[in-house]
């Protein structure tokens, strides 16, 4: 584990070089790892560790979509694909990788297959920080450990296929074993980090829920919204207030700010360009600072999962949430954006 700068804070993080793919075979030679759940982290994640040589198996209900895929993916039934009830009992390590609502309503099923020694993984720390509402509470004798990659699982799957890593989190809840490091590291590894940093799982999912909720996904669609709006409502035609608002950000500046992060962004733009967002960028922080510290404390108290799993509960949910994201897709400004991606000149 090597001790990294980030910007005069030292942190612990582990790299390839130091804990290389032939270590992490070593490490797991004799375990057999059970995905269970073939969603958004469960393909990628069981891929990945399937091509770098690690005993993975599939737990999934069959007949059902994600069966199929699975299938489809190569995962053979009675050799690598199985019921969940089964490839829970043949796993030495249990990696969670259903939704946060379905490790909930499996959780009986998964807890009685947890034997002395086992470990149990997840990618995202909601189940284990808010167990007064999910009711996931591991033994004591098995290690809980958790590797969350920072992006989705078919990000995750591509940047593999690349022939790079994408960084993920890792943290240790509980070490029955005395090789909850190495387990959780050689996992780490093994589904296709390029380095691994040190969290818990509290943080893992205060973190997580703050960036869905903000920067990552509701923000920045609420600044989306609210920049075209303004743009289409002082005439322009929705084809540039897409180009302006959203075409721009992703296809020219946001790459920029990947490479070498904002400032260099900022210092290969106009000086009409960086002259505006200095003077504007604070205005920006004040307005929204206030609706991010709400947001913090309405996760860190635990009201973003009672409304989460409430919502989660009703039977017409995924009706309801149909309906939300059919609004949002056929809004004017991702039409306009459909339209503006076929025009693309890879397209």
């Amino acid at each position: 584990m090597a001790k990294i700068d980030f910007g005069g804070v030292l942190e612990n993080v582990v790299t390839r070089d130091e804990f290389p793919l032939e270590k992490a075979r070593e490490v797991l030679k004799d375990e057999v790892i059970a995905i269970i759940g073939y969603g958004v982290q469960g393909p990628g994640q069981a891929l990945n560790l399937k091509d770098n040589g690690f005993n993975v198996i599939i737990g999934q209900r069959k007949n059902s979509k994600t069966w199929d895929k699975a299938v489809a993916d190569g995962w053979k039934e009675g050799e690598t694909l199985f019921e969940i009830d089964e490839a829970c009992q043949k796993g030495t390590i249990i990696q969670y990788l259903l939704s946060d609502a379905g490790q909930i309503a499996l959780w009986p099923t998964v807890e009685k297959h947890l034997t002395p020694g086992k470990a149990l993984y997840f990618s995202h720390g909601f189940g284990i920080t808010y167990k007064e509402h999910t009711s996931i509470v591991p033994s004591k004798d098995i290690d809980v450990i958790l590797v969350a990659p920072k992006g989705s699982g078919t990000s995750l799957r591509r940047m593999f296929l690349e022939g790079r890593g994408l960084n993920s989190s890792y943290a240790i809840y509980q070490d029955a074993t005395g090789k909850a490091f190495d387990r959780v590291v050689a996992l780490g590894i093994g589904v296709g980090s390029g380095y691994l940093f040190e969290t818990t799982f509290k943080k893992e999912v205060y973190s997580d829920l703050t960036g869905e909720r903000g920067t990552l996904m509701g923000a920045i669609q609420g600044i989306f919204e609210a920049q075209y709006t303004v743009l289409r409502e002082n005439g322009h035609s929705p084809s540039e207030a897409f180009n302006e608002t959203v075409e721009e950000l992703t296809q020219s500046l946001m790459p920029l700010v990947a490479e070498n992060g904002m400032d260099w962004m900022y210092a290969n733009c106009s000086t009409t360009a960086q002259r505006g967002a200095l003077d504007w960028k604070d205005k920006f922080r004040d307005a929204v600072l206030p609706v991010f510290k709400d947001l913090y404390q309405s996760v860190a108290t635990g009201n973003e999962a009672e409304i989460t799993i409430k919502a989660n509960s009703q039977s017409d949910y995924r009706v309801k949430l149909e309906k939300e994201l059919d609004q949002l897709h056929n809004s004017e400004m991702w039409r306009a954006g459909k339209a503006v991606r076929k025009l693309r000149p890879e397209n």
